[in-house]
């Protein structure tokens, strides 16, 4: 994996010297000497840049002499290249010229040390780098000392061997790890963030405590959730940057965010649909992506491994729910015309992925979804699709995710799809209803073959959702069903007690599944909680909201079905909130049916 993909950026070099500045119109402009050239430093400018805005990252080393505070300057070639918004410094700009200040805590910079300072800007007709650095009053010239030359030849006979001599160094090797350094797995020998926002509510539900420490996803899946929603009924106050920094105090290794919220989101469903018209791409991305990119680019997380499950619930639909399928919709016929979906993930992947701490997983449905072949190499195809949309590559993909928010079983042990009753397949039963699988582990290893002969890197791993398909309690059966029937054996054993596989919301019987887990099979990245168990798919009747969650008869345990769901009882638990509210009678009947059981 390549360290930060930042690679507009170039090597400036500055020196240091602790003289006073005189400072004009915000710029430095002492002249360099030879005593002040004798302390040396080093500056680094990179940035992620995109149409009309951009992250800047720089960092200050020092190659000389300690200092105890630091002053930056330099000057856009372009007036209209701006400094919006700073971080671990105090900025300010006059006309062209930019100043930035130490703060308290990393004003301090001994000889060898280096510190990361970062600001979003804004820029129009081009975005080119500043050529010149000053710091503290000294222009920069990479720890190369100026010495003033030798007129006078020295009258003495130089040794015949002359003494050893050791040059400056011009880039001090570092003391730690670089930041955004990949690892191929994410998850191993690594501690997950806690929202402590989700744990006091599974506190609050008793039993809770048993459970309430394992990690689980934030989902940002509106606008203002980027900065926190105080007053909604659904996910909570803290921000983006909120949960980063509680991370950082945890001393957690990884964080995991839900990217939700592309135009037209959730096209054949109207529990989760979004705030974004079907022709609101450009503003997913400058309101939605950018802000995003923008804070998880801060240099100040560099040593979180920050993993985003990217739009769920959407390219899928681009196969199975358009115009010519069961419950094809016009909403999905219009996002894959316009190309809201494909683009829009790819963007996503583009912007986020330019960040060196970055791990983007892509949402790939369940096996009760996309496990016939008429839709299997489809979907891999238009996930290839998305990969290399908007200016992406399949480099910006870590892998992918399954079973995002659904309740498939992780494994059925009764039955295997090669399994034939009296001569007839089991692909043949009602349940299985001529799917190639049974289960969710054995759908992920085999899409994920199928997604690396479409392009993707041999080494992308899987997620597993297994916050709620657990299964267990006293209807989980305990071995095979009867043998007289296909329908009988399949019916008697399977552990998925839903009434059929289309179902998704709120399901009854439901319970926790395996605990978040790193590297528990081959090709397996994670068993992971992104879907927090106890917050809500959608509303068992309709609930007015201002978060654009519409009402969908799947979460009506009245229901009786439609052609995805084989017309069906939709199985939904009653008197349930909008889609991602907390609901403590689901949390409760999660843990009761808990599998492995809770201790």
């Amino acid at each position: 994996m390549n360290l930060w993909r930042n690679l507009s950026g170039r090597r400036r070099a500055v020196a240091l010297a602790g003289a006073s500045a005189l400072v004009a119109g915000g710029l430095v402009t002492i002249p360099v000497t030879a005593a002040q050239a004798a302390t040396q430093c080093s500056v680094d400018y990179t940035t992620s840049d995109w149409p009309g805005g951009f992250t800047a990252t720089v960092v200050i080393r020092n190659l000389g002499d300690p200092v105890s505070s630091w002053n930056l300057g330099f000057t856009f070639p372009n007036s209209s290249q701006k400094v919006q918004q700073g971080w671990s410094a105090k900025w300010s700009q006059s006309g062209q010229n930019v100043t930035a200040t130490n703060e308290s805590y990393n004003g301090a910079l001994a000889s060898g040390a280096s510190t990361s300072i970062g600001f979003n800007g804004a820029w129009s007709g081009s975005n080119p780098k500043p050529t010149s650095f000053t710091l503290n009053g000294v222009v920069c010239n990479g720890g190369t000392p100026t010495t003033p030359p030798t007129t006078t030849p020295p009258t003495t006979t130089p040794p015949s061997t002359p003494p050893p001599t050791t040059p400056p160094p011009t880039t001090p090797p570092p003391t730690t790890t670089p930041p955004g350094q990949k690892v191929d797995n994410p998850y191993l020998n690594a501690q997950g963030y806690v929202n402590p926002e989700w744990k006091a509510k599974a506190e609050s539900v008793a039993g809770g405590n048993r459970v309430s420490n394992n990690p689980t996803a934030v989902w940002i899946d509106r606008i203002a959730a980027i900065n926190g929603t105080p007053d909604s009924s659904s996910n909570g106050a803290m921000g983006v940057r909120d949960h980063l920094d509680e991370a950082l105090e945890q001393g957690a290794n990884y964080i995991q965010f839900v990217i939700y919220n592309l135009p037209g989101r959730d096209c054949a469903a109207l529990a989760s649909n979004g705030e974004l018209g079907p022709d609101e791409l450009p503003r997913y991305k400058a309101e939605y992506i950018d802000p995003i990119a923008a804070i998880q680019g801060d240099p100040k997380y560099a040593s979180l491994r920050i993993i985003n499950i990217i739009e769920i619930d959407s390219l899928p639909n681009l196969v199975t729910n358009t115009s010519g399928q069961p419950g094809g919709t016009a909403m999905c016929d219009t996002v894959k015309a316009n190309g809201a979906y494909v683009n829009g993930v790819g963007y996503a992947l583009n912007k986020l992925g330019a960040i060196g701490n970055v791990y983007n997983y892509i949402d790939a449905a369940h096996h009760g979804w996309i496990g016939w072949d008429s839709n299997f190499s489809p979907t891999a195809q238009i996930l290839k699709d998305a990969a290399v949309a908007s200016g992406s590559t399949v480099n910006n993909v870590h892998g992918f995710i399954v079973n995002t928010a659904n309740y498939s079983a992780l494994k059925e042990p009764n039955f295997k799809v090669t399994d034939s009753v009296n001569g007839t397949s089991v692909r043949q039963s009602k349940w299985v209803d001529w799917n190639f699988y049974v289960d969710e582990l054995s759908f992920a290893q085999a899409f994920r073959n199928e997604l690396v002969s479409k392009g993707f890197d041999p080494k992308i791993g899987m997620l597993i959702d297994t916050s709620r398909n657990g299964w267990g309690g006293t209807a989980r059966p305990a071995g095979p069903g009867p043998m007289t029937s296909v329908d009988a054996y399949v019916d008697g054993g399977r552990v998925d007690r839903r009434i059929h596989l289309g179902n998704w919301c709120n399901q009854a019987g439901a319970g926790l599944g395996e605990r978040p887990t790193a590297a528990p099979e081959p090709g397996i990245d994670a068993y992971v909680w992104v879907k927090p168990p106890g917050e809500s798919d959608g509303s068992s009747k309709e609930i007015p909201n201002n978060e654009g969650k519409g009402f969908d008869r799947m979460c009506d345990p009245t229901y009786t079905g439609n052609a995805r769901n084989g017309n069906s009882m939709s199985g939904a638990l009653p008197d349930a909130p909008i889609s991602g509210a907390w609901f403590p009678a689901q949390f409760a009947q999660l843990m009761q049916n808990a599998y492995p059981p809770l201790s």
